[in-house]
């Protein structure tokens, strides 16, 4: 019988888990502002992560036009601040 850490253990059950989304939004929603900046973390109402996919609410337009032409930086910084590839593509609402 292997010997596994606890924190192994965690990462394979998360990454078989439905509440692996969650966590992974909450994570982001955590690093949110220091990747963004508090003017746009003020205006973001909500970050969801559905299959690899970050969904950004908001319901100022200038914003979501802003965001729309920074989708592949937001994803860089983000990835980079999680330090692994969890988001593959964002949605702007």
């Amino acid at each position: 019988m292997g010997q596994y850490s606890i924190g192994d253990v965690l990462k394979q059950y998360l990454a078989q888990s439905r509440i692996k989304g969650d966590i992974q939004a909450l994570q982001i929603d955590q690093v949110w502002e220091n990747v963004m900046g508090k003017t746009i973390a003020r205006y973001t109402e909500s970050l969801k992560v559905i299959n690899k996919t970050l969904f950004i609410t908001t319901n100022v337009a200038p914003l979501k036009q802003e965001l729309n032409f920074q989708k592949e930086k937001i994803k860089l910084r983000v990835n980079e601040a999680l330090g692994e590839k969890v988001i593959e593509n964002i949605v702007i609402q």
